[in-house]
């Protein structure tokens, strides 16, 4: 049973034709994939002028007959109803598929890709993986990822984990006592890989590196762990590569614009040409050559129930000097981190896990545009948030009640409006840091 396929298909994903399509793309022969990047960009970009009022008043007719000169979207630009910046013809979820940014940049926003276009990342994604001889549709996934812990929200995550051939490991808490679970799932299951939050696969990394444990010697069916949504230094890679057995694989994805790089068996980050087109850009919007760092836009050229068209995803990052318009490569990405919270009774709690608590928070309307939250005690945590008003009771309620049941009870939550916050030298936010 081709449980991955069949499980897009009972979703309306029609997988069957973005799968056809993404092997014509990656027919194109070299000498004319260039054409093929250009000319749809300029077919996307077209729909969304003619289709999309929200997209027509940000980037009218005259100002984007040069593609150099269509303006860059922020994630401040989409933080509005989402009515407002749906294309016509997609306004039912019949026709789209709607989801949220997780918040790690501090800037939530919700958004909508055409069930086509969610279907196409999906075969981008299964294409990849098979680079390392994992098959979306056979392969048993150990999945380091938190879960919804409302009634509807866990039911759903857990089927969609069952038909998906997933088994979640749970990281919203990971001491000692619930890494020995794990390690006893790993000798009772043949997982073919782990994928996950890296700092929580690094925090079972240095679990097994204690018990002096190899996993693969334990769960001889893993081929391979591949992180996301956080970045990987080099030697964190090394200590997991060595408690796990296997290799570990960068992947680098949103959610709103689906894959965007992907490691090789030659350990270089295959930057996704397919179904994006990735440029990188200096301060002033100018397009940089490969080898230069600068801001990391994305275009998505086929998600036509949503702009999202020379969108700044919040990285800086390099395209290396060896890329082509087929195969880029990316040399470098100064990626999201996150801290670690450390608790007064022993529970250790990623920061990612605060993805779950920022939802709580982040509203349809957009009126909450940033924020950042910080552990400032044991028991302590702050929010700082940019809003056209303050948090009123009910909010403050909802988000610490969150907080008790993600992260810990007999928390003190401290909460505070600011006009703006303070972001890196990159310009970035963090959005979790713990100051224990």
């Amino acid at each position: 049973m081709k449980w991955f396929r069949l499980s897009l298909q009972l979703n309306n994903f029609p997988i069957n034709r973005a799968e056809e399509l993404l092997h014509q793309i990656q027919e194109i022969p070299e000498h004319k994939y260039r054409e093929y990047l250009e000319g749809q960009r300029e077919s996307i970009l077209k729909f969304h002028i003619e289709n999309n009022e929200f997209y027509r008043q940000f980037c009218p007719t005259q100002n984007c007959k040069n593609w150099a000169d269509v303006p860059v979207m922020k994630k401040a630009d989409l933080q509005q109803p989402l009515q407002n910046r749906i294309s016509k013809g997609f306004s039912s979820r019949k026709t789209t598929y709607v989801g949220k940014t997780s918040g790690s940049s501090g800037q939530p926003f919700i958004f909508a890709k055409d069930r086509f276009a969610h279907a196409l990342s999906w075969a981008g994604f299964n294409n990849r993986y098979r680079w390392h001889g994992i098959d979306l549709n056979k392969s048993l996934q150990a999945r380091f990822y938190g879960i919804p812990l409302d009634f509807y929200g866990n039911v759903q995550e857990r089927v969609k984990d069952r038909i998906s051939l997933r088994r979640r490991f749970n990281i919203f808490n990971l001491s000692d006592e619930k890494m020995q679970n794990f390690l006893q799932r790993f000798k009772n299951t043949k997982f073919e890989y782990i994928n996950g939050y890296t700092s929580a696969i690094l925090l079972f990394s240095k679990f097994l590196k204690n018990k002096s444990i190899i996993l693969k010697e334990i769960c001889p069916s893993l081929k391979v762990c591949i992180v996301t949504s956080e970045r990987l230094f080099e030697n964190d890679k090394i200590l997991m590569e060595e408690t796990l057995g296997v290799p570990v694989l960068n992947e680098y994805g949103a959610s709103e614009v689906g894959l965007i790089a992907f490691e090789n068996r030659e350990k270089e980050w295959i930057v996704n040409s397919e179904d994006l087109y990735v440029e990188i850009l200096d301060e002033h919007n100018n397009i940089l050559p490969f080898g230069k760092e600068g801001r990391v836009v994305i275009t998505s050229l086929y998600n036509k129930a949503h702009p999202m068209i020379r969108y700044d995803i919040g990285d800086t990052g390099i395209l290396s000097e060896e890329s082509s318009f087929k195969h880029p490569k990316l040399q470098k990405l100064i990626g999201r981190t996150n801290d670690i919270a450390h608790l007064a009774n022993g529970k250790i709690v990623p920061g990612l896990t605060f993805y779950y608590v920022t939802k709580t928070i982040i509203t349809d309307a957009g009126d909450i545009k940033e924020f950042v939250i910080t552990q400032t005690a044991m028991d302590s945590f702050k929010i700082e948030y940019v809003s056209e008003t303050d948090f009123d009771k009910n909010q403050v309620q909802k988000i610490t009640a969150a907080i008790q049941k993600y992260v810990g009870k007999d928390l003190k939550v401290n909460f505070e409006r600011k006009h703006t916050l303070q972001r890196s030298k990159s310009g970035k936010l963090k959005q979790f840091t713990s100051l224990i």
